[in-house]
């Protein structure tokens, strides 16, 4: 089954919300629970057995360095978009389906159930409610596209909610899976240190390398930080010499 669908991971946001983060790194390299987003993507679309594709625009570099031949990188020198990353992809997808996930997104959905939807039809896979209508505010954590639909995007700029979604609902061949699962979407900084917060079960998180000697409540250090003697950061994200407050 897995030698018809493909894994693509979306990494080339800039990731402005996440700033000044973001300027530090790409969105997709950010940690949660220690681990890069973009591994957490890698490893979800690697225990399914697919090949995998991540596209990147935003400090592009240090990711293709990061992602260091375990999977297909499509650089972007400007950014396409949901659904023109696609169709930049269409030569290495090659008839295969696209299973699709956003590196950003954290969450306890099983992607497994998006290899048994039907190969014809648009699949959203959600953390919503089963039964939650379709519509722009559904919390996505993967989608399956077929390939006869995904051959018609071109590498421009364009998104898939508009290109494909809507048009499959209104065909009626659109799929809404739901869960009702733990869902992140590490856009802001608020949601990023709750990504965090739940994968060590509410525990500080301090990345390989940091130094703490002061005192942490519900905080992300990164890997290679510092916290100095005599500080305590609540509710805060340390890294590279930058701190976020989340109030």
């Amino acid at each position: 089954m897995t030698d018809s669908v493909a894994g693509v991971v979306l990494a080339a946001g800039i990731g402005a919300r996440l700033a000044p983060l973001t300027h530090l790194r790409p969105k997709a390299l950010c940690p949660v629970g220690g681990v890069p987003l973009v591994d957490r993507a890698l490893d979800a679309l690697g225990a399914l057995g697919l090949d995998v594709a991540v596209n990147a625009h935003h400090h592009a570099a240090a990711l293709v360095a990061h992602v260091d031949g375990r999977a297909h990188v499509s650089e972007e020198p400007r950014l396409l978009g949901t659904a023109g990353a696609l169709g930049a992809l269409r030569g290495w997808l090659d008839g295969r389906d696209a299973l699709v996930v956003n590196a950003d997104a954290v969450h306890a959905a099983d992607l497994t159930r998006l290899l048994a939807a039907d190969r014809g039809r648009v699949a959203l896979l959600v953390a919503d409610p089963e039964g939650t209508p379709f519509g722009p505010a559904l919390r996505l954590c993967a989608a399956r596209l077929p390939w006869a639909d995904v051959a018609m995007l071109e590498p421009e700029p364009s998104g898939l909610y508009d290109r494909l979604w809507v048009p499959a609902a209104r065909e009626g061949r659109l799929d809404v899976l739901g869960g009702e699962v733990p869902w992140f979407d590490c856009g802001t900084p608020a949601s990023y240190l709750a990504a965090n917060l739940w994968c060590s079960g509410g525990e500080p998180v301090v990345g390989e390398g940091a130094r703490v000697e002061g005192r942490l409540t519900r905080s992300v250090v990164w890997d290679g930080a510092h916290v100095r003697a005599g500080e305590h950061l609540v509710d805060a994200i340390r890294a590279d010499g930058v701190t976020v407050l989340v109030r």
